[in-house]
């Protein structure tokens, strides 16, 4: 691929909110590298993926210790990008990894152990060819693990330099609240809540963004467009490439009944109404709250990365849309 120079216009096309109580601004836009960054990817792709997204504006980019496939594969490829393409422009971007899911075999490669989430960080920086990330996450709760423990975990990773900020994913309202108490206490930098929120599922409506709004701290949701349920792509059935069609996929092909793609179809409407694809309209439905600092996306191609970014350019909806909406997916 030809040296990469990133477009001089860059932060003119993408808008910034701040995160919680934070010194940090986060684009409305991030993108995660869960999928299409694997061994088993075309890794020019991924690479013509993050240049066409920090060459919009996109600063943030979050993975996770055991993306791939295989795992590590997509903290060992971005490394490999990043130090071709982004290592002169470090200062300018926020990136984000996590551990807490199964990672190595035996007792302690899962979960939220001091043991696991410091070994884990270690292997993802050598991974990445990073001296710190930007946000170290504890990737979801730990019901057998001492939230002490694991906020500790938190705590000395940033005093020893390897993150500056830290954060959490899928803890319910009580337990983050809990979470920030001991993070306060320790004098350790609680930026961001990553939880997954759509349209579809609002459970984070629930007392979470509530909370996350009382002590001050930033969000950023994961799978807006519901596996692909929001977008157009099953009004017309399954298409052979698709995740439901896709064999250990997320997206289980009998989730795709006459009855859910009937209610697509309605908001595939409304979205046509406001000039945007339902998948832009269903990003931009989750941009009208501002508890939602960023939302994070991801792209198979660079085609489809251009299409999620003009979502941001209609963030706002009428009172009128919204009922419909609700009525649609909520309303029985």
């Amino acid at each position: 691929m030809k040296k990469y120079k990133p477009a001089e216009n860059r932060y003119e096309q993408m808008q910034y909110r701040r995160c919680g109580k934070s010194g940090i601004d986060l684009p409305l836009l991030s993108l995660g590298l869960w999928h299409n960054f694997g061994d088993n990817d075309d890794f020019d792709n991924a690479a013509k993926l993050l240049r066409t997204a920090f060459d919009h504006g996109i600063t943030h980019f979050d993975l996770a210790n055991n993306y791939g496939p295989p795992y590590g594969s997509a903290e060992k490829n971005f490394g490999k990008i990043f130090k071709r393409d982004f290592k002169k422009y470090r200062d300018e971007l926020i990136i984000s990894t996590k551990a807490g899911w199964d990672m190595w075999p035996g007792p302690y490669g899962n979960f939220g152990s001091r043991k696991y989430l410091i070994s884990s960080l270690d292997q993802s920086l050598k991974r990445m060819k990073l001296d710190y990330v930007d946000i170290f996450y504890h990737h979801r709760p730990d019901p057998n693990t001492p939230l002490e423990e694991t906020m500790g975990a938190l705590d000395q990773i940033v005093r020893q330099g390897k993150a500056l900020y830290v954060g959490i994913s899928q803890y319910n309202a009580t337990d983050t609240k809990k979470a920030a108490k001991i993070l306060k206490e320790q004098g350790t930098p609680f930026l961001i809540h990553q939880p997954r929120y759509n349209m579809m599922d609002r459970w984070v409506e629930n007392g979470l963004l509530d909370t996350l709004d009382e002590v001050g701290i930033g969000s950023i949701v994961f799978s807006p467009l519901e596996q692909g349920i929001l977008t157009s792509k099953y009004l017309g059935g399954i298409p052979k490439d698709s995740r439901a069609a896709t064999e250990g996929s997320y997206l289980d092909a009998s989730r795709i009944k006459p009855e859910l793609v009937e209610k697509i179809q309605k908001l595939n409407d409304i979205a046509e109404a406001r000039g945007q694809s339902l998948a832009q309209m269903a990003i931009a439905w989750l941009l009208k709250d501002a508890r939602v600092t960023s939302v994070l996306i991801g792209a198979s191609r660079v085609s489809q990365l251009k299409d999620n970014l003009e979502a941001i350019k209609n963030i706002k909806f009428t009172k009128t849309e919204l009922n419909k909406i609700d009525k649609i997916i909520v309303d029985k």
